[in-house]
């Protein structure tokens, strides 16, 4: 053992140079990035990203390292392209593979100053990338600079942390294998058994046809999922009204009535599900806490469909007669229903005029869950005609909230039927995933818990699942 007075010294030189990296850290906003002293490697011998990282424990690494590591990875929900998927796409570049349509890191980059010609705009692929790496050491304590060394790491096998002086070098050895790493290569890499997409009712769904037929991902289920957001969205009546002719047409229905629309809904559920569908999903701010009878539901689609604007309240009132329908397709046909609940969309009005949806402008909401929420299930589960469910929230405020909701219309036949569904979008981190497994354990059944999915849009998204499950050990260690 150290001698007291040699660990007081230590102690003091570790303090001291502490306090110097705190001094550095208020000055960063004056460099483009922080110091090298904030680079906590020993020069470049070895990566934070090592054989244990985030297990602090024993029983935590031999959780992960013996049960955990190895098993496949079911990604039930993603957003990853089908037709992408079904070309076996190889990818030109980092930036092509890595930061295209990542509205996660254009987030980041904005808030470090970034012009938007760099995240969204006209540069080139590699002047966007140098801008990523500038702002990669300034997202210490974000989950995205977990991620992006993840990542470097596990696909790239490299260790080096990403910044504005390393990127030169990172580019060049990343492109080198990016040859390597199409679809198929990427999902046999990290034992992907299933991908869930995400797809709407008037999709073709032809690309999962052709890898249905042609067998181009033979060690992977690609499955689609049933979205119909938009077939309530009427609010916004001439996107609404295009969108409804669409999906007569895909259904080779004519829709100008209530019976029309679900007639064309039901259809597409059919042929969802000879397509290998199993899962349908619902995107809302919340389940609004109101009734709405099958004459109603047939007043409110003809005023829809002659051009009467909706008021707020018919929106309403047909979200809960579709989602209603939706519930008993699903219980029929024994889907599992995804609801995820919580996020104000497309805060900055101007923004998404200039640069179109999902580019990073949706935040957490505060909109009241609990009512509507309970009266839809509990109708459902009257009609004795509640499919398997899992619940998604967005707002860490409502955790508990879920957590005893599940509670309440479980059937005692299923195990975990009804599932609080992991940290989703703004709390798919590591303290918020926490917090998710913390609720759930207290409240519900952990064992029961039917665990992480990347909801990513990215190939390289991954080594998220790596990380849930060193989060996941780590807290049951």
């Amino acid at each position: 053992m150290m001698p007291t007075s040699q660990r007081g010294g230590f102690c003091m030189r570790s303090m001291n140079l502490l306090d110097e990296r705190v001094r550095l850290i208020m000055m960063a906003d004056r460099q483009s990035t922080p110091p090298p002293l904030l680079c906590f490697t020993k020069g470049n011998a070895m990566s934070f990203i090592h054989d244990d990282f985030l297990l602090s424990n024993d029983a935590a690494k031999c959780l992960y390292h013996d049960h955990a590591a190895g098993m496949p990875i079911y990604d039930y929900h993603c957003h990853l392209p089908p037709e992408e998927l079904s070309a076996n796409k190889t990818f030109n570049d980092l930036y092509d593979i890595w930061l295209a349509g990542d509205h996660y890191k254009w987030r980041a980059m904005r808030s470090n100053g970034t012009a938007e010609r760099f995240c969204t705009g006209d540069a080139e692929p590699y002047e966007k990338f140098i801008a990523w790496a500038k702002t990669v050491p300034h997202t210490l304590r974000n989950p995205l600079y977990h991620w992006t060394h993840l990542e470097l790491k596990r696909y790239f096998d490299i260790d080096e942390q990403l910044n504005e002086h390393t990127a030169p070098a990172i580019w060049e050895q990343a492109n080198a294998k990016i040859a390597e790493l199409n679809c198929a290569a990427i999902l046999d890499k990290f034992n992907v058994a299933l991908i869930g997409t995400t797809d709407n009712p008037g999709a073709s769904l032809e690309h999962h046809k052709k890898l249905r037929e042609e067998n181009i991902l033979p060690d992977t289920v690609v499955a689609p999922s049933y979205r119909p957001d938009k077939s309530h969205q009427i609010s916004n009546g001439k996107a609404w009204n295009k969108y409804i002719d669409g999906l007569g047409k895909s259904a080779g229905v004519k829709i100008s009535k209530l019976d029309d629309l679900v007639a064309a809904l039901k259809a597409r559920h059919d042929f969802f599900h000879a397509m290998g569908c199993r899962v349908s999903d619902h995107g809302l701010t919340h389940v609004p806490n109101v009734t709405c009878t099958e004459k109603e539901a047939k007043k409110i689609i003809k005023k829809a469909r002659d051009g009467e604007k909706a008021e707020r309240i018919d929106e309403e009132k047909l979200t809960v007669y579709l989602m209603t329908l939706f519930g008993q397709w699903n219980f029929a046909a024994d889907w599992t229903m995804q609801l995820h609940l919580g996020p104000i969309r497309n805060n900055n009005a101007w923004a998404v005029e200039h640069l179109g949806p999902d580019t990073g402008f949706d935040s957490i909401g505060d909109y009241p869950q609990a009512e509507g929420l309970s009266a839809f299930m509990s109708n459902l589960a009257g009609m004795e005609q509640l499919p398997r469910t899992i619940l998604y929230n967005i707002n860490p405020a409502d955790n508990y909230l879920f957590a005893t909701m599940i509670g309440n219309f479980q059937d005692g036949k299923t195990p975990g039927k009804v599932q609080f569904g992991s940290g989703w979008w703004f709390l798919d981190q590591k303290e918020a995933m926490q917090w998710q497994m913390n609720a759930l354990s207290n409240l519900g059944l952990l064992t029961r818990f039917v665990g992480m999915l990347t909801d990513s849009r990215s190939f390289l998204s991954y080594p998220r699942h790596e990380y849930f499950r060193r989060v996941l050990c780590d807290l049951l260690g």
